[in-house]
């Protein structure tokens, strides 16, 4: 599902990090009465009257400042107005129409139809009136509203997701959208080059040449891949700059949208928390997995245990990478490069394989033959029947009588059971347990 992004502006401590708190349901967000506080940009998904968003928590614009960190973040607010579906404008009902405010509006007017102007620190509802006058700033009829309190929170919510746009159509039938995702500069934009056959992807030694996320279609034994070649995606606490900020975001986008996740790493610096993180997120969305080791060619004194010791130990730090093929490449000299396209359509295959409930039952009869359900507390646990319930990724529900009692090992266990029968290589499966209706 693609989600719009929301983007909350205004100088700084006026409460926007608070909103961010209040609407993502959570302190993701650091909040301190010092200004500008917030100097890393901070990303959570939110959803709302059925729309679910990216809703993204700005620094503090400060007026009269050329140092560079304030330069950087007035580029930052910038962007974020850019590139985002709505804007919330939020201002300080205590401190009344401040000049700050008046030359974020000025920035502001020329998308008037995208903001929303949050007025916040509105207490006293609905008896405070102090919010009507930020109609000077220009940009329609203010939304009072507290973060602290949430008074006025669903109303402003309720304006936000107005001027967001409907959920897109669904994509045509055998498209597979493909995510190339990795840290930054470790051959993603050459591999995927390499595949394409033409150079639709600026490659340069810099790190992070890769700005946005680039669609580049193409058509494979009669399958539309859309490749995603995202910018390197690098722990939060190193996204410094705001464009970088926003390569990020996007990345994070694509992963999202994605069917397949291409994760791509640089044989000659092995596999990092990073690279693991990354697989995570994508395994966790559901997206099918390949590991694409680039720059194989670089590699000195390999031999044919090579790649096997490495899957070995990395299979030790994340076990769900069992699951996962790798393919070791090279973008440079295109070495193995198109068997990638054949292992995107063997994992969207079998992220997108349907089982008979028979099927099923029988394999699950099997596995509770082989390893019965620990017992809880004397009362003993019962399979009695599964089936599949969805694809994309393959999701199965498993009827107990205490579904609550069956632990993670155990599901862990009929997970792999169910891959050795199927062979769900490269891509996700859910398991759910669900409580046997009692009779009326």
């Amino acid at each position: 599902m693609r989600r719009a992004t929301v983007a909350i502006v205004g100088r700084p401590n006026v409460g926007k990090s608070t909103l961010f708190n209040r609407i993502v349901g959570g302190r993701r967000a650091i909040v301190d009465d010092r200004p500008g506080v917030t100097r890393d940009r901070h990303f959570a998904t939110s959803e709302w009257g059925g729309k679910h968003f990216w809703l993204v928590d700005t620094g503090g614009w400060f007026a009269g400042e050329d140092d560079a960190l304030h330069s950087g973040i007035r580029q930052q607010i910038q962007l974020a107005i850019e590139q985002s579906d709505a804007v919330v404008f939020v201002v300080d009902t205590n401190a009344g129409v401040h000049p700050v405010d008046l030359e974020v509006a000025q920035l502001l007017r020329t998308h008037g139809a995208r903001v929303v102007v949050a007025a916040n620190k509105a207490d006293d509802l609905p008896n405070n009136v102090s919010h009507l006058a930020f109609h000077e700033l220009g940009l329609g009829d203010p939304q009072p509203v507290s973060a602290a309190q949430g008074t006025g929170s669903g109303d402003l919510l309720d304006r936000i997701v107005a001027l967001l746009p409907e959920a897109p159509e669904q994509p045509p039938e055998g498209l597979i959208n493909v995510a190339v995702v990795g840290r930054p500069n470790v051959g993603k934009s050459s591999l995927v080059n390499r595949l394409l056959g033409e150079e639709r992807s600026v490659v340069a030694p810099e790190a992070g040449t890769t700005r946005d996320a680039v669609d580049s279609p193409l058509r494979y034994h009669g399958r539309t891949l859309n490749f995603i070649d995202t910018a390197g995606l690098r722990k939060r606490s190193k996204v410094e700059d705001e464009i970088e900020f926003y390569s990020a975001l996007r990345s994070e986008r694509a992963i999202e949208q994605a069917d397949v996740c291409v994760l791509v790493v640089d044989a000659t610096s092995g596999l990092h928390a990073q690279d693991l993180k990354i697989a995570q997120a994508a395994w966790e969305r559901g997206a099918a997995l390949i590991v694409a080791v680039t720059k194989w060619d670089l590699i000195d004194g390999k031999d044919t245990t090579t790649a096997i010791r490495g899957e070995q130990q990395v299979a030790q730090r994340a076990p769900f990478l069992r699951a996962v093929p790798f393919v070791y490449v090279s973008g440079l000299t295109g070495l193995r490069a198109r068997k990638i396209l054949d292992l995107i359509l063997d994992v969207a295959a079998a992220r997108e394989r349907r089982i008979a409930t028979a099927e099923v039952n029988r394999a699950l009869e099997a596995l509770v033959a082989r390893n019965q359900p620990p017992q809880r507390g004397g009362q003993e646990v019962k399979l009695y029947y599964g089936s599949q319930v969805a694809i994309t990724p393959p999701t199965f529900a498993i009827v107990t009588n205490h579904p609550e009692a069956i632990p993670e090992s155990y599901r862990r266990y009929l997970e792999h059971g169910f891959r050795e029968t199927w062979e769900f290589a490269g891509a996700p499966i859910r398991i759910k347990f669900r409580r046997k209706r009692g009779r009326r």
